[in-house]
C-alpha cells in the first residue's frame, strides 16, 4: 500500500512524516551534544547533525537545511490538503476499494479519515520536498525532536541530489514506489542506528520493541495488518537493504540504480548494482469485456505475503507460499451486477505457482464463507507466454471473471 499506509500516503504527503516512535526511543542513546550555530529552530540538533549526516553518507549540503515549527493542527490541516489533491483522491479511493475486495481492510473503513487521525498522531517532523523545508511539531518531546531533526535531514540531503519531489510523483507501481522508498527512509534509519545496532540487540530486537510499543499508539495499534506492516516497512526492511548495500556495494549509494520490487529489498540475491538481478515481470490486463478497469495496480511479494497471513494466519506459509514471486497486477472493475476484482500473478517456476495456488486454494475457501452467495470467488493456475501464473477473480455471482478479462490477452514484458 506503498504502501496502502505509505503508498496512498505518498502520493499524498510529503516524505516520511511518521518515524516509528519506538525505534525513535532506542535511537536516542546515539544522539550527540551540539552548539547554537545554526541560526534557527532546534539549531543545536542542526548544527550538530549536519556534520555527522554528511560525513556519514559521503555527500555535502549544497545549500543550508531550512527548518519550521508547526503545530499538530497545522500538520493535521496540510495532511487534509495534501490527501484532497485530486491525484491522491483518486489513488486513495481505488486503493480502498480494491483493499477492501481483497479483505485487507474492514468495509467499514474510510480510508482518508483513518490516514489522517494515524499520521496526526505519529507525526514528530517531517521533510516536504515540494516546499524544501523540514517541519518539526510544536511541542514535541525534545529528545525525540532531536532525533527527528537528524532523520529528516537525511532526506534533506537526499533530495539534493535525488530529487525526492520527482521520485514521490513517479508513475510508477504501487509495490516500485515502496521499493524506493525502502532506500529512502532505510538510509535515514541506517545513518542514525546501523553502527549501533548491535549494542541495540540487533533488527529483531528494533521489529520487536516496535511491536510492543503499538499498544501506546492508538491509532496504530488500531490500524488493520496491511496498514501496520507497510508503515515499518520501508524503515526496518530499508534498513535492512541499505546495510547490505553498503557491505557489497563500499564507497557507492543506491541512489543510481534503486530497487523495483520490494522482492529487491528483502532478498540479497534479487537486486545487483551492476547486473539486472531479478528484475519484476510487467504484465499487461487485456481491455475487459463489458466492464470498465476503475484502479488497477500491483501488490508486489511483501502485500502478497500479507495477503496470505491475513486470510490464512499461517505465517511459514505465508513466507513460502509469497517466495517465488515474480510479478503481479490486479485490475478493479464495474460490470453491470457490481465491482469484480482480477488479479494475476507471474512465479519463478511452475512449483512455486503450484504451491502459491494450493495456498489460494485455501484463501477461496474462507472468502466464499465471508462473502456468501453474492459473491463467486476463484483460482486458477495459468500459462502466459510460456510462464507460470495464477488467475484469482472475487466477482458478482454469475459473472465469468475469464470473460470479463480474456486471459489470452494477457502479455508479458520485463
Amino acid at each position: 500500500m506503498a504502501g496502502l499506509s505509505v503508498r496512498a500516503r505518498q502520493a499524498a504527503a510529503p516524505l516520511a512524516p511518521l518515524a516509528p516512535l519506538a525505534l525513535l526511543a532506542l535511537l536516542t542513546a546515539c544522539r550527540g551534544g551540539g552548539d547554537a550555530r545554526y541560526p534557527g529552530p532546534y539549531g543545536r540538533e542542526v548544527a550538530d547533525a549536519v556534520p555527522r549526516i554528511e560525513e556519514s553518507i559521503g555527500l555535502k549540503f549544497k545549500t543550508p537545511p531550512k527548518l519550521e515549527v508547526r503545530s499538530k493542527d497545522q500538520v493535521r490541516k496540510f495532511l487534509e490538503q495534501q490527501f484532497d489533491e485530486s491525484r491522491a483522491a483518486k489513488e486513495l479511493a481505488g486503493q480502498e476499494v480494491a483493499y477492501k475486495r481483497f479483505g485487507l481492510l474492514p468495509d467499514t473503513l474510510q480510508l482518508r479519515a483513518m490516514f489522517v487521525n494515524l499520521l496526526t498522531e505519529q507525526i514528530i517532523g517531517f521533510y516536504d520536498p515540494a516546499s524544501k523545508t523540514l517541519y518539526i511539531v510544536q511541542g514535541s518531546a525534545p529528545d525525540l525532536a532531536g532525533m527527528i531533526v537528524r532523520h529528516e535531514l537525511v532526506h534533506a540531503l537526499q533530495d539534493q541530489y535525488l530529487n525526492l519531489d520527482s521520485l514521490q510523483n513517479a508513475d510508477i507501481d504501487n509495490d516500485h514506489r515502496l521499493a524506493a522508498q525502502s532506500v529512502i527512509e532505510g538510509q535515514a534509519v541506517y545513518d542514525q542506528v546501523g553502527k549501533n545496532v548491535a549494542a541495540i540487540g540487533g533488527w529483531d530486537r528494533v521489529r520487536d520493541v516496535i511491536r510492543q510499543q503499538q499498544g501506546s499508539m492508538p491509532q496504530f495499534s488500531r490500524a488493520p495488518l496491511i496498514v501496520q506492516e507497510t508503515l515499518l516497512f520501508p524503515y526496518l526492511t530499508g534498513a535492512d537493504f541499505t546495510r547490505r548495500f553498503l557491505q557489497a556495494n563500499p564507497g557507492k549509494l543506491p541512489f543510481g540504480k534503486l530497487p523495483e520490487s520490494s522482492e529487491q529489498v528483502m532478498h540479497e540475491s534479487a537486486y545487483s548494482l551492476a547486473g539486472a538481478g531479478d528484475a519484476p515481470t510487467a504484465i499487461a490486463l487485456p481491455s475487459p469485456r463489458n466492464a470498465t478497469i476503475v484502479y488497477e495496480n500491483n501488490l508486489g511479494e511483501f502485500e502478497t505475503r500479507i495477503f496470505l497471513y491475513q486470510h490464512l494466519e499461517d505465517q511459514q506459509g505465508a513466507f513460502r507460499g509469497a517466495s517465488g514471486w515474480d510479478g503481479d497486477r490486479y485490475a478493479l472493475l464495474r460490470t453491470p451486477a457490481g465491482d469484480a476484482l482480477v488479479w494475476v500473478s507471474v512465479w519463478d517456476s511452475g512449483v512455486e505457482a503450484a504451491e502459491f495456488h494450493d495456498l489460494m486454494k485455501r484463501v477461496v475457501d474462507r472468502r466464499k464463507a465471508a462473502l456468501g452467495a453474492s459473491r463467486s470467488v476463484s483460482v486458477e493456475t495459468l500459462e502466459i507466454q510460456g510462464r507460470a501464473a495464477v488467475l484469482y477473480a472475487d466477482v458478482p455471482a454469475g459473472v465469468d471473471a475469464r470473460t470479463l478479462i480474456p486471459t489470452s490477452g494477457i502479455k508479458l514484458s520485463q
